[in-house]
């Protein structure tokens, strides 16, 4: 990378694959918006994600020309492998990210970085969903763009609005934290970093932005969901298992005092689903396993059990957000209530298949059982809502220099809220 100031206030970078036929006027068009826009000290860094074209001559004619651009030349493809390449190594205050076609109104790039320069938020992001927002796009993209950041809110409990629109902020402060969290390299990065930035308790701001799609766009819209599934699914997984460790970034930067984004209840649903799935699957294969030896109704029983201790675990982290060990035994002792419940449904439906079908097959009792394990899970889900993990009235939390009302002086929590978390 070219030289470096420290008092540095804003990077600007630019990722660009193959860009040739656009990269110098668009980056001329920027270059000339930010002399005319920012008081503060910044400069435009162009991320060559290894080229194969005229690219990267051309991004370093230039660095030549323009002072405030420089260019930098990566040996991989990856938007993601670039930020974090770039913004890694910058010593700006605050790091920005756009898209090379420059497809967001660069209007909206004082409002993204006033936040963050003065220390009112930890991240900005364009939004091209609030109403205020103008958009030029067809009617494909905006429903995959509005289908999967409502996924993104139902499933992984978050609150911003557009995951995917190339145009970013975050702080150098946010970044030094956050960005070593972050494990994807492409198009998922923007999700990833977002969605950990919010369950660290750090401030997202929202900007609406004016937005023309680039109909020359080389994005894959098939292979780029099918990886943003499989991100979700990833860091939905290290976040439920504590394996992405997000609590040092809250504790480090975070803003006090933070409620853990909330699932709401579509979210729970597919949770639950998903885990629910798994355990028909375990319960089935553990019956067909004690069948033979231990017969029909002690084979159901240990089956159940050993899939619902499992299942009451994963949905305890995975579903209803509660970490760690304080109230796990009580929650262990409720889900063998549960459990006991579910028993009775699988049990049942045993003793009406044998009494109706005397000479049943072991592969007619596993098609019952699955079907009967289906509906105790969806009574698993009730009564874990209901009950086990519902949420619990609480003393109301009194920040310093306030009075509590003396009519208010509880609030409803979730119980995931502890202080165990």
């Amino acid at each position: 990378m070219t030289e470096t100031n420290p008092t540095l206030d804003i990077d600007i970078v630019v990722p660009c694959y193959n860009e040739q036929d656009t990269l110098a006027a668009h980056v001329r068009r920027l270059h000339t918006f930010c002399r005319a826009t920012f008081p503060q000290r910044w400069r435009i860094t162009i991320a060559d994600n290894a080229s194969t074209d005229d690219t990267a001559r051309i991004a370093d004619d230039l660095a030549a020309m323009l002072p405030e651009v420089h260019a930098v030349h990566l040996p991989e493809k990856g938007r993601g492998r670039a930020l974090k390449a770039v913004w890694g190594a910058s010593p700006a205050r605050v790091l920005v990210y756009v898209d090379e076609d420059l497809s967001t109104d660069l209007a909206a790039l004082e409002p993204l970085v006033a936040p963050l320069l003065s220390g009112h938020s930890d991240l900005a992001i364009g939004t091209r969903l609030a109403g205020s927002s103008r958009v030029v796009r067809g009617g494909k993209r905006e429903f995959i763009s509005r289908s999967y950041n409502l996924l993104l809110r139902t499933t992984m409990g978050v609150s911003f609005s557009d995951a995917q629109c190339g145009f970013k902020a975050i702080t150098r402060q946010a970044a030094e934290h956050v960005l070593p969290l972050c494990e994807d390299d492409a198009w998922f990065f923007d999700t990833e970093m977002l969605v950990l930035a919010e369950h660290a308790g750090l401030r997202v701001h929202e900007v609406p932005v004016d937005w023309i799609d680039d109909v020359n766009s080389s994005v894959d819209i098939a292979s780029t969901a099918t990886e943003d599934l499989r991100g979700m699914w990833r860091v939905s997984r290290g976040l439920a298992t504590g394996r992405i460790p997000v609590a040092p970034v809250y504790q480090a930067i975070g803003r006090q005092p933070f409620t853990t984004p909330h699932i709401g209840i579509l979210g729970q649903v597919l949770r639950f689903g998903a885990i629910g799935i798994a355990s028909t699957i375990a319960f089935a294969v553990l019956y067909a396993l004690f069948r033979p030896a231990i017969g029909a109704q002690t084979a159901d029983f240990l089956a159940l059990l050993v899939t619902a201790v499992g299942n009451t675990a994963l949905n305890r982290r995975f579903t209803f957000g509660v970490r760690g060990r304080a109230g796990a035994g009580m929650h262990q002792v409720q889900g063998l209530v549960v459990f006991g419940i579910a028993w009775a449904i699988t049990s049942g439906a045993l003793v009406v298949l044998h009494a109706t079908t005397p000479g049943a097959s072991h592969g007619a009792e596993i098609a019952v059982l699955t079907g009967a394990n289906l509906l105790a899970t969806l009574v698993r889900f009730v009564l874990f809502k209901a009950w086990v993990f519902r949420a619990r009235r609480r003393p109301e939390l009194i920040r310093p220099g306030t009075t509590p009302a003396a009519e208010a002086t509880t609030e409803v929590l979730p119980v995931h809220d502890d202080a165990a978390q």
